[in-house]
Formats: C-alpha cells, sequence, structure tokens
C-alpha cells in the first residue's frame, strides 16, 4: 500500500516491551477487526445504491437498530465509558477479565487509525496484524450480487485509505465472488493497491461452492497477485438464524464458527488445487479442533466412496490442506494439543482485537495455556512466522528461523 497518504503511527520503541514472554517472538496476530466510521459505505458507493445501504434506524421506544438487505434487524447496545480512563490503566486495574475485553472494544477507532490501536497492539505484545471488516461483515449479505460488489469495494478504498502505507495493519480485501468478472477485477484493484490477502465469505447466497469450475477465475487472478484467500467465519449469510432456547449459543458454534468447513471441503475436494498449485488459503475465528476430524473425514469419504468420487485426485484431500490450508484461533488448546495431525505450519494464530470472544489484552496468559508443552520454535511459527510466511510480512532478522 506504498501510494497511500496516511501517515506511520506512533509506535513503541519495542512494541512488545510489557509483554516479557512475547518478546522472544515476532507476534502476527491473523485475525483483529477496525468498527469501520458509519459512512464507510455512503461516501463512496454510487448514488443508485444509496438508499439501499446498511443504516441506523430509531424505533417508536428509542432503541437503535442496525439494518441491512439480507440479514434481520440487530439491537444497538452502547457500552458505557469513562472518557478519564486510559486503556492501560482500565487494563491494569480491572480485575475482571471480560471487562478489559469490553473496554478494549470501546477503544476502536471511528473514522481512521488512532494512537490508541497501536498503544493496544504495544500492550497485547502485537508486531504485525491482519485486520477485518466490523460493520463490513455484513458485505456479503445482500441477495443482490451487485450491491455486495458495491460494498465491498468501497470498504476497501476506505481501509486502503485508512491503512495503506504502514508497516503493521494489512487489511484484507473485500471481494463478492457471485460476480466473477466483478470479482477478478477487485483482486487486481487490491493487488495494485498494496493488499496482502483477499477475504471471501465461506458461504453464499446463491447456494453455490466453491468446488465449482466457474469460480477458477477468482483462483488465477489470486495466483497471479500471490494473495491467500481467507475465510472469516460467520460471514456471507446471517449467522444468527437461530432463536429460542440456547439461540445464542447455537448461532455461535452452528451458524458461525461451523461455516468454515464448507470451504474447506470445497477446495481440498474439488480439484482446485491440481489446477492452481500456487494458491494458499486460510479459515479465520474459528478454531482449528475441528481440522483433524474434516481431514479425516474427506480421506475416509475419498476412500469409501472412491465409485463416485470425481474428479480423481493427485492426492488425498488431506494432503492438499497440508500443502495450501491454514486455520487461525485465539484460545484453542484441542487444536494446538493435534497439531501434529493437521500440521505445526498451518496453524495460525491471532488475538481477535477487540472482541470479546478474542483474547485480547490476555495474550500473553493464554500463550501460556495453549502453548503449554510446545517447543520454541512450535511457538514461534504458530504466534507469528507462519502468518509472516502467508502474508508476506518481512520478518526481523532476530525472530527468523533457519
Amino acid at each position: 500500500m506504498s501510494e497511500a497518504i496516511a501517515k506511520e503511527p506512533v509506535r513503541a520503541a519495542d512494541p512488545a516491551a510489557e509483554k516479557a514472554s512475547l518478546k522472544e517472538f515476532f507476534v502476527v496476530s491473523a485475525d483483529c477487526h477496525v468498527n469501520e466510521p458509519n459512512d464507510v459505505w455512503a461516501a463512496r458507493v454510487d448514488k443508485q445504491f444509496q438508499e439501499r445501504l446498511p443504516r441506523i434506524k430509531v424505533d417508536e421506544k428509542g432503541r437503535k437498530w442496525f439494518v441491512a438487505e439480507g440479514i434481520r434487524p440487530s439491537r444497538i447496545r452502547e457500552a458505557p465509558r469513562d472518557e478519564s480512563v486510559s486503556v492501560n490503566e482500565f487494563v491494569e486495574k480491572s480485575e475482571r477479565p471480560h471487562l478489559d475485553r469490553t473496554r478494549g472494544a470501546m477503544f476502536q477507532n471511528q473514522g481512521g487509525i488512532n494512537e490508541d490501536r497501536y498503544r493496544d497492539m504495544d500492550y497485547d505484545g502485537i508486531d504485525c496484524e491482519i485486520v477485518f471488516p466490523n460493520k463490513g461483515l455484513v458485505n456479503w449479505h445482500s441477495p443482490d450480487p451487485a450491491l455486495n460488489t458495491a460494498m465491498c469495494h468501497a470498504w476497501n478504498v476506505w481501509a486502503y485509505e485508512t491503512f495503506g502505507g504502514h508497516s503493521r495493519s494489512f487489511p484484507a480485501a473485500c471481494v463478492a465472488p457471485a460476480d466473477v468478472e466483478a470479482a477478478v477485477a477487485e483482486i487486481e484493484w487490491a493487488a495494485k493497491h498494496g493488499f496482502k490477502s483477499i477475504m471471501l465469505p465461506p458461504l453464499m447466497k446463491e447456494g453455490k461452492g466453491y468446488n465449482l469450475p466457474e469460480f477458477d477465475p477468482i483462483w488465477a487472478a489470486a495466483c497471479d497477485a500471490n494473495m491467500p484467500i481467507l475465510f472469516h467465519a460467520g460471514t456471507g449469510k446471517d449467522p444468527r438464524s437461530a432463536t429460542g432456547n440456547g439461540g445464542a449459543l447455537i448461532n455461535y458454534v452452528v451458524h458461525a464458527m461451523n461455516t468454515v468447513v464448507q470451504p474447506t471441503v470445497e477446495l481440498c475436494v474439488s480439484g482446485v488445487f491440481d489446477r492452481f498449485p500456487k494458491l494458499k488459503f486460510a479459515t479465520i475465528e474459528a478454531g482449528a479442533g475441528w481440522v483433524p476430524y474434516t481431514l479425516h473425514a474427506m480421506d475416509f469419504g475419498n476412500y469409501a466412496h472412491a465409485f463416485w468420487v470425481m474428479p480423481k485426485l493427485k492426492y488425498k484431500p488431506s494432503e492438499y490442506y497440508h500443502m495450501h490450508g491454514h486455520s487461525s484461533f485465539e484460545t484453542d488448546p484441542i487444536g494446538v494439543e493435534l497439531r501434529h495431525r493437521m500440521g505445526v505450519d498451518n496453524l495460525l494464530w491471532g488475538n481477535d482485537y477487540p472482541h470479546i470472544e478474542g483474547c485480547w489484552p490476555h495474550s500473553e496468559e493464554q500463550l501460556k495455556v495453549w502453548g503449554k508443552g510446545l517447543t520454541k520454535q512450535e511457538i514461534a511459527k504458530i504466534i507469528g512466522l507462519n502468518s509472516a510466511r502467508l502474508f508476506n510480512i518481512d520478518v526481523p532478522k532476530q525472530f527468523a528461523i533457519a
């Protein structure tokens, strides 16, 4: 993003200065979020779409609702904030970790990068981050591909205006796949503007899957741009499908986290990697504990149902994942425990800043939990070097592994 006009943010001399155990590593969070300004779309899309953009409505009781095409309205509940307390002071004094994370959510920037974001990164020991949308997670929810394309491009333009040229923050370019020709054009635009990855929804409203050859131009464009494809959990369709008893947990486990299984299987069993051997992908914010069983199930199915399986693959489905796939987690001791069944080189870590299910600002404490029993080299790969390799981020010489 070398063409950007934004200035490099202030950073500490040692970004991990307050995190003793993290000072040994180059730390890349493969999953962070940013709270975009309310006009992220309105200021950047054609007039024909203005009346259909996501918006805030106030009902007769004065309650605020976020309204967007393709999803049910979402109630906006504003958390209290005390401007007199700094982020670090709050984190240091709080005795309840979940409130620390809530405090972090209050400090998302509201229209551009500010120093609070980088102080938060420094506090949690993060050197670099891959940035995903917050409001923009609805970029793909409309049944109209043209609106999705316009919203994705608007978000990308904002991300370039905001993060372009920074050496610590790398936003993923949002791409709407339903219109393949437009998707290819967006990937080419993103590559020209220095983006390092492509974000696609794991599920598409059209009911199509990424196993279909019609998406080959997207994979070709991604290979040409040398950018991995990222499937962030819970995007593409409204993850709040369940209601009633346990609805929140059903939505979280089934309709959000579990969505990334589908594109993983679609890519690994359909011959996509035989046609595009340079293509890489990653599942984001869905943990990694599901990966070992999925690899087993794909291989078993490939053997047991060999008569019906088409096309005939050069490798086992699990081998395609090992060669091309990655999965990120925040606090997943099960996935880490089973790391040898999926490959240490395939694991990515992220603190999910500043979402409540993430581990910011307690990443160092969580490392002591999920990192127990790992070698220093394994930790170094998972907590940063794997992401640096996947996203083409330069690693300081003192952290490189021969």
